[in-house]
């Protein structure tokens, strides 16, 4: 049975690998895949998905208007279409998830969505809000905070490895802008910012 699925975690954990060998198992046994990865993500080149090991493939950019819906309808009218997987799923709008959930109602095939829960001031992105309230399975892709304990935040900071507190809420980055961290240290930085309440 299809279902709307959504892999999610902190910065650095191998979301991306883990699409492109999900995406890899499909096409080895003959199956037609469909890749998108969001149209502001050009840290690489625009259309492409990148693991931060070294594996690529192409995939299709999406802006915010752009209807996943009507593509994947079009994309049937060639071939049969085996799975959907969208990188960076954080970026999608209410609308777009929508979409996804009708892909899987009314095509019936699966949609596998790899995102961020929240952003850096620990706040939930559009697209992983209703994610997590439309998809029917959840997966948890774990990583490691530096202490050792299970990371689930995401911090962003400057060339100089300084903590921002303020900022638009969408810039992209990898390591050299975001670390993950366990709740308790990503409070502590937080603590520091001008609008935060100090805690013991």
């Amino acid at each position: 049975m299809a279902k709307l699925h959504f892999y999610y975690s902190a910065m650095n954990a191998g979301k991306t690998t883990t699409l492109l060998q999900s995406s890899y198992n499909y096409q080895e046994r003959g199956m037609r895949t469909l890749l998108f990865i969001p149209a502001i993500d050009t840290r690489h080149s625009l259309g492409v998905v990148s693991s931060r090991i070294g594996l690529t493939a192409e995939a299709i950019p999406f802006s915010m208007s752009f209807s996943f819906f009507e593509y994947a309808q079009d994309a049937l009218r060639t071939s049969p279409v085996h799975c959907i997987l969208v990188d960076e799923a954080q970026f999608l709008t209410k609308e777009q998830v929508l979409d996804l959930t009708r892909i899987v109602d009314e095509f019936k095939i699966p949609v596998l969505t790899y995102g961020l829960r929240s952003d850096f001031k620990g706040e939930p992105f559009e697209g992983s809000l209703y994610l997590l309230t439309w998809a029917e399975e959840l997966s948890e892709i774990k990583t490691i905070c530096h202490c050792g304990r299970k990371a689930t935040m995401n911090q962003r900071i400057d060339e100089t490895g300084a903590v921002l507190h303020e900022g638009a809420q969408i810039e992209i980055g990898g390591n050299e802008r975001y670390i993950a961290l366990c709740r308790r240290h990503f409070e502590g930085s937080m603590m520091l910012a001008p609008d935060r309440m100090q805690v013991a």
